[in-house]
């Protein structure tokens, strides 16, 4: 296979297994962050409320339904500490948090191994079929991470009826979906008004590429969990920087549209570009980022590893996810120029 023309002659290192948008930090939160300094006078909480303001227009759901956090591990831990489940089921491969979240709780996990000769996309029928009364929780990450594979609202809306009826708490990690297309018919948010038992957890680390300002935000309309929450949480936990810039963050449309269109342009190239190559496996990414099988005999997932950070490229060995082995690697979608280094440079071993 023929080499793609590079549109660039050097890089500095780039993370290609963090899963940011490429688009970096958002102008508005550089504003922000610089013209609030003084704001740390006071205390945070004075700022949740066009905090809440913000994430509620953004999402189109009731602030009295959104409960904040410092990232999305805490939000987990949140809510076993609400449910105290038992007994979980996650999906094999999904996110290694999920499983250490449970632990933390002494939680028996039960896994749903995905069927790699269906490009790990979940059997809905087959998954619901596994459920009973014995489990207390689920979750699920939609997309899944490192599969890059979405559930179909219609999909995610059957497996909360059957959750309903077995009294399991869903919980959806949507981490990823602001990257997908149309992802405004694929979120889960619009069941929580239905379903009492579902919540939806977001963060805005990944999507608008800010790690550092520690904030995930959950949708439940449960009215208990709503109640303890509200009584037990702990005040002034979201940083007054962090609540002034992501409250101008979610009306910055300017930053999001064009996430969402680079994003989605790369995503198709790349997987146009190395979808030929008779020595890999693509799995269709719906995220931004992809999981790919190498299938050369010999050649392993550190080597490809270690060759690509030579080059000041470093991509995600999948060989510690539960359900893979040292035959997969995943990498998200970076800047153009970027990636015609990442796709080429991949491509020199096989």
């Amino acid at each position: 296979m023929s080499k793609i023309p590079l549109r660039i002659e050097q890089l500095d290192t780039v993370l290609y297994n963090s899963n940011l948008n490429p688009m970096g930090i958002p102008e508005s939160v550089k504003k922000v962050l610089g013209d609030n300094l003084d704001s740390i006078i006071r205390y945070p909480s004075d700022y949740y409320g066009e905090l809440k303001k913000s994430i509620s227009a953004y999402t189109g759901v009731s602030e009295e339904n959104l409960i904040l956090s410092t990232g999305l591990s805490d939000m987990l831990r949140l809510y076993c500490s609400l449910i105290i489940p038992q007994k979980a089921m996650i999906l094999s491969p999904t996110a290694t948090e999920y499983e250490k979240v449970l632990s933390i709780y002494g939680c028996e996990v039960s896994y749903y191994e995905l069927d790699e000769q269906k490009d790990y996309v979940l059997d809905v029928k087959d998954f619901v079929s596994k459920l009973d009364s014995s489990y207390d929780m689920i979750i699920l990450g939609n997309p899944n991470n490192p599969t890059s594979q979405i559930i179909e609202r219609h999909d995610m809306e059957f497996i909360a009826e059957v959750c309903k009826e077995l009294d399991i708490f869903l919980i959806i990690d949507e981490m990823y979906i602001e990257f997908t297309e149309d992802y405004e018919n694929l979120t889960s948010i619009p069941l929580v008004k239905e379903f009492e038992h579902v919540a939806v957890l977001r963060s805005v680390s990944k999507f608008f590429a800010v790690p550092g300002l520690r904030l995930a935000y959950s949708v439940v309309s449960n009215p208990s969990h709503l109640e303890m929450i509200s009584v037990t949480a702990i005040p002034n936990n979201i940083s007054t920087l962090t609540a002034a810039a992501c409250t101008a963050m979610f009306k910055d449309k300017k930053y999001i549209e064009a996430s969402r269109s680079q994003i989605h342009t790369e995503r198709n190239l790349i997987y146009s570009a190395m979808t030929t190559n008779k020595n890999i496996k693509l799995y269709k990414p719906y995220a931004n980022y992809m999981l790919v099988k190498i299938l050369k005999d010999g050649l392993t997932a550190q080597e490809i590893e270690e060759h690509c950070r030579t080059k000041g490229i470093i991509i995600r060995n999948c060989s510690n996810f539960h359900g893979l082995d040292n035959k997969y690697i995943r990498f998200c979608f970076m800047k153009p120029k970027q990636n015609d280094l990442l796709v080429n440079t991949i491509l020199e071993l096989l």
